[in-house]
């Protein structure tokens, strides 16, 4: 009996350190150039440029999708950043994500956050890019898919800790999914390809990620 309470004193105490316990942030864009990022793309028609401080991503006609990578992988975090995006485009944060030579070429593959500011309204849900496609949409999810804002900067919070991703978009819970296929790789800021006969812009600004320790 006293060695179960010694144990359930001894979990309590080490889950209330953990709760306690800030996140250590650190700035993943300096704001003046894109060092530790490199672009990545089947065809590298796309375009990212720095203007007030903020990442601008352009879609131009005829393009695939274009990523700007980080060239750190990180495995269990927290990431945080606010993106607006043009309402003709569609768009994504990548993480956990890889670019393999052995697979499609080097296509960049992985977890992608939704951003989409189209009527169907599933931004925040979770995309396997390259790989399985649509893991969880916001079909289901009418407060979800009213979470995001067009027109105006909307933040996101990507949770990563072992098998878990969580997706919250301007405080709404988006996504809650558990999957072991991948666990760590790097982010990634997506301009997708497009076929319209207009270029189109997407913005993010106050990138931030904080490590978490793993088991």
């Amino acid at each position: 009996m006293k060695k179960t309470i010694v144990s359930l004193l001894v979990v309590l105490s080490v889950s209330a350190f953990t709760a306690t316990q800030k996140p250590k942030w650190v700035s993943l864009f300096n704001g003046k150039d894109f060092t530790g990022w490199t672009v990545r793309g089947e065809q590298v028609k796309n375009d990212y440029r720095i203007e007030n401080r903020e990442i601008v991503g352009t879609s131009k006609p005829g393009s695939q999708n274009t990523f700007l990578c980080t060239e750190k992988e990180y495995t269990d975090f927290i990431l945080e950043l606010e993106v607006k995006a043009d309402t003709g485009m569609n768009s994504g944060i990548q993480f956990r994500s890889r670019s393999l030579p052995e697979y499609k070429n080097g296509r960049v593959h992985g977890y992608q956050a939704e951003i989409d500011p189209s009527a169907r309204a599933w931004s925040g849900g979770l995309y396997d890019e390259a790989r399985r496609d649509w893991l969880v949409n916001l079909k289901n999810n009418p407060e979800g898919q009213k979470a995001y804002k067009k027109f105006d900067w909307n933040k996101y919070r990507i949770e990563a800790k072992g098998r878990q991703v969580r997706i919250f978009l301007n405080g709404v819970k988006t996504t809650d999914y558990t999957d072991t296929l991948q666990t760590s790789g790097f982010i990634a800021l997506q301009v997708h390809g497009t076929k319209k006969e207009r270029p189109m812009e997407v913005r993010w600004r106050n990138i931030r990620l904080a490590e978490l320790p793993g088991k």
